[in-house]
């Protein structure tokens, strides 16, 4: 398969033509959440990115096997090894049992990925269900030479990976400088031969709640071991791409690196892509800075930082509007203008079943049309532009809203080329969708939309028999009515349109 598409490469720091291991088979994996808490945007920006990925492989032909873990042990409140597990805190805190935290958050995690309408993986390992795994990557790294045991905990020795390897290729730091950064952490001190050094293997402390017998110590894996195991587990020792937000490039991702060269004396991992932070209102999301915002936040609108609730699809639309390797900053004026532009974008789409075809195109709208598929490929092409992709989009809104005030003109062939333009890209490659993706927990399961539109045409109908009575006092009071209720109703040749005003 001749693939024109380009991607970069966090790895060689440069853009490089995608050309899987084994075509047409990719695969790829992507870290997903820790869940231990309710998704906020922090999810939902790779979510969407390596949605975009993984839907756009498949319409190129690729058979894409997605893995995307669900991380529920292992995750210490500290990347450097220290600190109790997430998940195991949460449980201690709510007196629950560990995997009923792990449940609720993964189902919830689930719901909101749905409403952003995000693919669901082929597969979604859990870290708890391969302990074995890990254990057995662990074993391989001490018998290779490369970690040691101290106390009952098994810990990675960087200094003798080093000597044979380099650590550090993904993340551009030197082994010294990953030292000096490490001496202040002082916790396991007595254990590490290295501070820089960290866990494949924990021993658990008398109060641990999560632990599992191993041939060293009962313990728990290191938060870094999962995705190496399971990557290997349902990829093969290599595979094509691995994903992830840029936050994880190191330690996470340079561990990886680690853990699958010393146990297996070659890396896994074509392709590393990871995608950029965002900021709210220019300021690090966190809940230190008192701006963190969870998903169904955004959905409800119940946040002091927020002015109004923001659809699923606003937000999808809204970090797809920034390229996936860009700083994405959000903030109520940011995601008005995405609303805007998501609104006119779909009213486009709606209004392609409106126009009325003619024998032949003006010049105008014939090269719009003709151009529009070639430029989306074009963009999507370099390292998935989507922002040139909207933009192209938006070229041909234009030409739509021309041809629907019978300011242009349009054959039958050039309309049925630009609807299915228009639609695979909106929708089958970006993922849009007119519903809006309303999360079912927000609203009980019915889009703001769908209702709308079933009452509102039904008034309509009944304006439009009052018309046709000639019952034009009752004709204006329908319409009157739904103006005062924020519905804006024309009538145009072609028949009855309506919106809701924002």
């Amino acid at each position: 398969m001749d693939s024109k598409l380009v991607i970069y490469n966090t790895l060689t720091r440069q853009k490089e033509r995608f050309e899987p291991l084994h075509a047409p088979n990719v695969g790829m994996y992507v870290c997903g959440p820790t869940v231990y808490g309710d998704p906020h945007l922090g999810h939902a920006r790779p979510a969407i990115t390596f949605d975009l990925v993984f839907r756009y492989l498949k319409h190129l032909g690729y058979k894409v096997r997605y893995v995307r873990n669900i991380t529920d042990v292992g995750h210490l409140e500290h990347d450097a090894d220290e600190g109790e597990d997430k998940i195991a805190k949460k449980a201690r805190v709510e007196q629950l049992e560990p995997m009923e935290i792990a449940q609720y958050y993964t189902n919830r995690y689930h719901q909101y990925m749905d409403a952003l309408n995000v693919l669901r993986p082929s597969i979604e390992p859990h870290a708890s269900g391969h302990i074995i795994e890990q254990q057995q990557l662990v074993q391989q790294i001490l018998d290779n030479g490369f970690a040691y045991e101290s106390n009952g905990s098994i810990y990675f020795d960087i200094e003798a990976y080093n000597k044979k390897f380099k650590y550090g290729i993904l993340s551009g730091r030197s082994l010294e400088n990953i030292k000096d950064a490490s001496r202040e952490n002082l916790d396991g001190v007595g254990e590490k031969k290295n501070q820089a050094d960290f866990a494949l293997w924990k021993k658990a402390q008398p109060e641990h709640i999560m632990r599992w017998p191993s041939p060293w110590s009962d313990g728990f894996p290191g938060w870094h071991c999962e995705c190496t195991a399971m990557g290997r587990k349902y990829l093969g020792e290599e595979f094509d791409i691995h994903g992830g937000g840029l936050d994880l490039v190191f330690p996470h991702h340079e561990c990886e690196i680690a853990q699958a060269q010393a146990s297996m004396g070659h890396p896994a991992v074509k392709y590393w892509m990871h995608n950029n932070m965002l900021t709210i209102n220019g300021q690090k999301m966190g809940k230190s800075y008192n701006n963190f915002i969870t998903l169904e936040q955004f959905f409800t609108g119940n946040h002091p930082l927020l002015e109004k609730a923001y659809s699923p699809m606003t937000i999808r639309f809204f970090v797809l509007s920034a390229h996936y390797r860009g700083t994405v900053d959000f903030s109520n004026e940011a995601l008005v203008a995405a609303e805007r532009g998501l609104e006119k974008l779909m009213n486009a789409i709606s209004d392609l079943e409106r126009i009325q075809v003619s024998d032949k195109c003006d010049a105008e709208t014939e090269k719009v049309v003709k151009d529009l598929r070639q430029k989306c490929y074009d963009a999507m092409n370099d390292d998935l532009a989507t922002p040139q992709v909207i933009s192209h989009l938006f070229e041909a809104c234009t030409v739509i809203n021309k041809l629907v005030d019978h300011k242009a003109t349009i054959c039958a062939d050039c309309l049925k080329e630009l609807s299915e333009t228009m639609h695979l890209f909106a929708f089958d490659i970006l993922g849009l969708s007119m519903t809006n993706g309303q999360c079912s927990m927000v609203n009980g399961g019915n889009t703001r939309e769908e209702a709308f539109g079933k009452v509102v045409d039904m008034v309509l109908e009944l304006r439009a028999k009052a018309k046709a009575d000639k019952d034009w006092a009752t004709s204006d009071k329908i319409r009157d009515e739904l103006a005062a209720a924020g519905f804006e109703v024309k009538d145009t040749k072609d028949g009855v349109t309506w919106k809701l005003n924002k």
